[in-house]
């Protein structure tokens, strides 16, 4: 299972080197009478199983406190709306507050002397942490966790591999209240996120009585509405399958005191902005909301004046986008030899664990069928990939099984895998922050991992853009041992069809034009007039058109 923390042993993390928060003028201490109750119940045993309750209501008797008034957002709405009040009272607003930057060796004073113990965390969750073997957090825990204990909204942006999960998660078992059904929300991009992060969640809340659900798409709404039915206090779901979920009744947010985003930028950027300010629209009441992000773009800080209140945002990276611990290389590689060149590194370079990416699902299905022709262990991983199919696929890789995964962007996205060794980026990405997401995947939790990118000639500027925005110059890798292919006939007339549009384009003085007309013969044999119709030599230029105009030209 992929580590929820992101660190592999106690020692304390030194791989990033800055983090930047903007903090609050004051932070009050906020604890609802719910949490407390909550506090009092944890005994430290792990969960027992409880009778069935109606979905989504409140249960009777539980002694909670009556949250504030509901208030509507206005989803069709220009400008954001003021937001549900709360506590503090305040209006939703993204104030850009005073920004606190931490040096790598300030960081390392704030928050790697500290432990999960020194964060405040309940005794039944530090069990979970010394049960897992982890006792101080990473930089995004140790700034995002006290924050969310505090009641405050935030933004955290961090890499991925950071331990961001258990930066969210921790709190949602801190501050559970016991026995109410989804009291806590987490959306995710794809069903893979959500099945990890369902299992992360579940082994970070193994002592307490907090149960965790996964709901998504390609598994049926029975099966998940049955699951339901024991009242999970946390859901983790995919934003399509949610919103199915809540049309049918089989789940209210009436409950939703916690709104996590994970991902969040990635949810926008597959079309999930309607859903997401649909979902967000109908939770009402006094509650916290958190967005987690690789990357915080100007939509996901609209988003946030519009859902969120005076949201603290926290920033986790390591001086750049890029791992530090990834080795990059680029290969020059024409399109007609990319098989060739992939199969050659596979058998000769022999990768422990690898993801191919891809940018279309065609592309993923031709080159896994090549690859699976040649003798190569590899699988491929899609949208349209059933989801039985899907599952078998990670259980191989998770098991040492197989070595070689082929996969789409979207897909992969939600595959987590520890101990990824290797990606190659078969198909250059056009974006070049999904570079930085694809190299992700590999140099988790201190390890050194390894990233190549198949680059053609026409490709230059786009490895430019990716270089720019890693902050890193990529070097290329000479690679002797593979012999290129012929170009293809069709590529090949192609160029010289190019190349002699080019040369005319040369010769005619720019763009390819037509030719000058002759010049006008004013000798006296050519005004001869009996070559003239009626023997008259004409004294004005014929008619002409131009832009459906006629037009009259002067007389000779």
């Amino acid at each position: 299972m992929h580590n929820p923390m992101g660190v592999t042993d106690n020692a304390p993390t030194t791989d990033i080197d800055q983090t930047q928060t903007t903090s609050p003028a004051d932070t009050t201490e906020a604890t609802s009478s719910g949490d407390a109750a909550a506090q009092s119940e944890d005994t430290g045993a792990p969960r027992k199983k409880r009778r069935r309750r109606r979905r989504g209501k409140k249960p009777a008797g539980e002694g909670q406190q009556t949250e504030s008034a509901p208030s509507a957002h206005d989803e069709d709405a220009d400008e954001p709306d003021a937001a549900p009040a709360r506590r503090s009272g305040k209006k939703s607003q993204f104030r850009a507050r005073k920004q606190v930057e931490v040096t790598a060796e300030d960081a390392k004073d704030l928050f790697d002397e500290k432990t999960f113990a020194d964060l405040g965390l309940r005794n039944s969750v530090l069990k979970a942490l010394d049960a897992m073997g982890f006792k101080y957090p990473t930089r995004i825990q140790g700034a995002l966790i006290p924050a969310a204990l505090a009641g405050r909204d935030v933004i955290g942006q961090a890499k991925t591999g950071s331990g961001k999960t258990a930066a969210f998660g921790l709190p949602l078992f801190h501050l559970a209240t016991r026995q109410l059904p989804f009291q806590s929300l987490v959306l995710v991009p794809t069903r893979e996120l959500a099945i990890q992060v369902a299992a992360e969640l579940s082994e970070l809340g193994q002592f307490t009585p907090i149960k965790v659900s996964a709901v998504f798409g390609g598994e049926s709404v029975r099966t998940q509405s049955d699951r339901l039915d024991e009242g999970p206090e946390i859901i983790v779901a995919t934003p399509g399958r949610l919103m199915d979920m809540v049309e049918r009744r089989v789940i209210s947010l009436e409950n939703v005191k916690f709104a996590v985003l994970d991902e969040v930028d990635r949810m926008l950027d597959i079309g999930f902005r309607d859903d997401i300010r649909k979902i967000l629209g109908m939770i009402k009441g006094d509650h916290r909301t958190i967005f987690v992000s690789a990357t915080i773009s100007p939509e996901i800080e609209s988003l946030a004046r519009k859902f969120m209140r005076d949201p603290e945002k926290i920033v986790s990276t390591s001086g750049s986008l890029t791992v530090s611990m990834v080795e990059q290389h680029y290969l020059s590689v024409e399109p007609w030899d990319k098989k060739q060149l992939l199969y050659h590194l596979l058998t000769h370079e022999e990768p422990e664990l690898t993801i191919v990416f891809c940018r279309t699902k065609r592309t993923v299905d031709n080159l896994t069928e090549y690859l699976q022709r040649k003798g190569v262990d590899v699988q491929a991983i899609h949208g349209d990939l059933h989801q039985s199919k899907r599952n078998k696929v990670m259980g191989k890789l998770r098991d040492g099984h197989l070595s070689v995964v082929i996969a789409s962007d979207l897909a992969a996205r939600g595959l987590d895998v520890e101990g990824i060794t290797h990606v190659i980026n078969y198909d250059l990405p056009e974006d070049p922050e999904v570079y930085i997401h694809r190299i992700g995947r590999t140099a988790r939790a201190g390890r050194r991992g390894v990233a190549w990118a198949f680059v053609s000639s026409e490709q230059g500027g786009l490895l430019t853009e990716i270089e720019k925005l890693a902050n890193i110059e990529i070097p290329r890798m000479a690679y002797p041992d593979f012999k290129p292919g012929p170009v293809p006939a069709d590529v090949r007339e192609r160029r010289e069809r190019d190349a002699e549009r080019q040369q005319k384009s040369r010769e005619g003085g720019g763009r390819m034009a037509p030719p000058p007309p002759p010049k006008a013969d004013k000798s006296p044999e050519a005004l001869d007039p009996s070559k003239f119709p009626g023997g008259l030599i004409p004294t004005k230029a014929p008619p002409r058109r131009l832009g459906g105009r006629v037009r009259t030209g002067r007389g000779g």
